[in-house]
């Protein structure tokens, strides 16, 4: 990483929290007017990213003389995150062939985007605006692609013969440990094995463990595996060790037996015909692919954001100042805040950017009888909304026009949306996951229904983030967020994977909206890839753009 990128990203705030990977972004530009008759621009890209309302400089591209479409080989990486709007500003530059520097340099446009808008369409090209917004007929292209960590996991089983016995009355009780050897010669633990009791040939069981974590993807890394035998006070006795590497397990996937010696250094030095306190041998090496989110995403599956919002009494009336619902003309309520906040950040991930809108909890026209999953915008063949403005439009709208009643059901709107996210299961293809936002200012009052809902859900490609509004007890929904615990059914069954992120939205008052946003969207990146890859299911056109991996077998 540049210098120049580094304190960038320290300005910005973004090197306190991991980000989900790298991006590389590839830039060209296309139909640059010339600056005069005589001589073609000398252009060169400076990419700038906003941070509190100011553009601050991340990186910029070499100069290419006399170029009207040049393609830039300088490539920017940049760190992505998911549950944040990272918007990005790419400005064009005629560098006079005297000076290097912007000050003397011509601005020739620009154009500003989302990180989020880049990667769900893989490359994109817009018009580059010159002063005052207007367009020119010059235009930039910037391609994304993942600068690829290896995300797959390889399955690993060892089984050893003759093993030194350490024990006087019984056998050895061995055990295997696998390190991986850091660049400053120390050894990170990547696995332990279960302990095999009074055997001398033990037969571990098969684990699997990230590439990453066995060798920091470098198949040439040295590994240091240790054989021990294990006594119940902890103070283990040594049989011995060996080196290997990924590259040599690998052979093991081509049918070749691979096995080691297990060399005790004391008894080498001792023992005048010593050859080794055992043999180990690995019976399976087998590389499990493992995709990550931007490899779905880029592979055009596109997210689908649903908006649930609680029109309960318990909210207060709306026309009066004190209400969660009251519109203030200058400053949203709690409910806008958390719509807008979630709502920007997946709008980029949705190609049509239609939201559905759906209310629960009061008496809606012409009868007025309760609804709990009720199109805001009354049109029940059609709740879609165009943007996220659409939804606070409609949201807007509607509140004149119901009566807010009771109680807080929360099922029927999981159920409906779950109902959409079966029929795409069905596809078995990864193109569409849907995100439900519940916006709720109490105390569920069909838990038992909402914990089977979640329980049938957590089956989808599904997830739910509840934002609880306003000041109520919530206690209730920390146990539908499976981190304190597996969420069951009435009946007793488990989610089969935690799907529920609950934030209270009080916790953010005092924050900026990206911060309740990065909080209640920071697992689904994980989510995605869970449901994805447990079911076995590629990203769509993956030969297209998918960078050849080291650990491909």
């Amino acid at each position: 990483m540049s210098d120049i990128y580094e304190s960038a990203a320290t300005t910005l705030g973004l090197v306190n929290s991991p980000c989900l990977t790298k991006v590389e972004l590839r830039v060209a530009c296309r139909g640059i007017s010339d600056r005069d008759a005589l001589s073609k621009p000398d252009p060169c890209v400076v990419l700038k990213m906003q941070s509190h309302g100011q553009w601050f400089e991340v990186d910029r591209t070499e100069v290419i003389r006399s170029s009207i479409s040049p393609v830039f080989s300088k490539v920017f990486t940049v760190d992505y995150y998911f549950e944040e709007v990272q918007r990005l500003r790419f400005e064009l530059h005629d560098i006079s062939s005297n000076h290097n520097g912007l000050k003397e340099a011509d601005f020739l446009g620009s154009m500003e985007c989302t990180l989020g808008q880049i990667v769900s369409q893989r490359k994109l090209s817009k018009a580059l605006l010159k002063q005052g917004n207007t367009s020119g007929k010059s235009s930039i292209t910037v391609t994304a692609e993942e600068l690829s960590g290896n995300h797959d996991y390889v399955e690993l089983a060892f089984s050893a013969k003759k093993l030194d016995d350490k024990d006087f009355f019984s056998k050895s009780d061995p055990f295997l440990e696998i390190f991986r050897v850091n660049d400053d010669g120390t050894g990170s633990l990547v696995h332990r094995t279960e302990t095999i009791m009074n055997n001398l040939n033990p037969v571990w069981k098969s684990f699997k463990v990230s590439l990453n974590t066995l060798c920091s993807g470098d198949q040439e890394r040295e590994l240091k595996c240790t054989v021990w035998d294990w006594d119940s006070n902890g103070k283990h006795d040594f049989i011995g060790e060996y080196q290997t590497t990924f590259k040599e397990m690998k052979a093991a996937m081509e049918g070749k037996q691979i096995q080691w010696e297990c060399i005790n250094p004391k008894y080498q030095v001792k023992k005048k015909n010593y050859r080794n306190s055992g043999v180990v041998m690995l019976t399976q090496c087998k590389i499990i692919k493992m995709h990550s989110f931007l490899d779905y995403i880029m592979g055009g599956c596109q997210i689908q954001f649903t908006v649930a919002i609680d029109f309960t009494a318990s909210n207060g009336d709306p026309r009066n100042s004190c209400s969660l619902h009251y519109i203030h003309p200058y400053q949203p309520n709690e409910y806008l805040k958390a719509l807008v906040a979630v709502g920007e950040i997946c709008q980029d991930y949705d190609s049509d950017k239609m939201f559905p809108a759906f209310g629960f909890g009061a008496q809606i026209p012409p009868d007025f009888k309760v609804s709990h999953d009720f199109a805001v915008n009354f049109d029940e063949d059609n709740p879609e909304c165009a943007g996220i403005q659409g939804v606070v439009e409609a949201y807007q709208n509607c509140l004149p026009k119901i009566q807010l009643y009771g109680p807080t059901n929360i099922a029927p709107i999981i159920q409906k949306v779950a109902n959409s996210a079966s029929e795409e299961m069905h596809t078995k293809e990864a193109m569409e996951y849907f995100i439900l936002l519940i916006l709720t200012d109490g105390v569920i009052t069909d838990m038992a229904d909402t914990r089977e809902a979640i329980v049938h859900a957590s089956h989808l490609p599904m997830s739910v983030i509840i934002v609880g509004v306003g000041n109520a007890d919530f206690s209730d929904m920390q146990m539908l967020d499976g981190d304190d615990g597996i969420l069951r059914s009435p009946k007793g069954e488990p989610v089969l994977r935690d799907i529920v992120q609950f934030v209270p939205f009080r916790n953010f008052k005092h924050a900026s909206p990206a911060a309740l946003a990065k909080s209640v969207l920071a697992e689904v990146p994980n989510q995605v890839v869970d449901y994805y890859n447990n079911k076995g299911i590629k990203p769509k056109c993956l030969s297209d753009f998918e960078s050849s991996r080291a650990f491909s077998p």
